[in-house]
């Protein structure tokens, strides 16, 4: 019986249990199997980095108040982030990673960083 790459059709030897005639075949045949998957989590991770990015941006000392429009002229999409903390007095701030932004009345935004405590 001969045995053919599942990938690229080309004739085998080798082992019984062989499916690919090399690496490079093998992880094409996956890398085409998980496109569709990948390709989602791919975008959301561009989205955040670029939302990051924005913020880091336009805020370079660590505290800083911008309009809405300021941040939507650069791209930022306000439908992704990668977590939510909510103050005792009822504020919520929007973090893209360690990048935050505290939406405030008239369409602005004060723009924070996120600080780690030792605790």
């Amino acid at each position: 019986m001969k045995k053919v790459c599942q990938q690229c059709g080309v004739e085998m030897k080798g082992r019984i249990d062989k499916r690919f005639c090399s690496d490079y075949c093998r992880n094409a045949f996956h890398n085409e199997r998980n496109r569709g998957l990948n390709s989602y989590i791919r975008e959301v991770n561009s989205t955040l980095k670029k939302n990051r990015s924005i913020l880091a941006s336009l805020n370079p000392h660590g505290k800083n108040k911008i309009h809405k429009n300021d941040l939507q002229s650069q791209g930022f999409n306000f439908k992704y982030f990668t977590s939510v903390y909510r103050t005792k007095a009822g504020k919520v701030y929007y973090f893209c990673y360690d990048q935050g932004y505290l939406p405030l009345d008239n369409d602005f935004f004060a723009l924070v960083v996120k600080q780690e405590y030792a605790g």
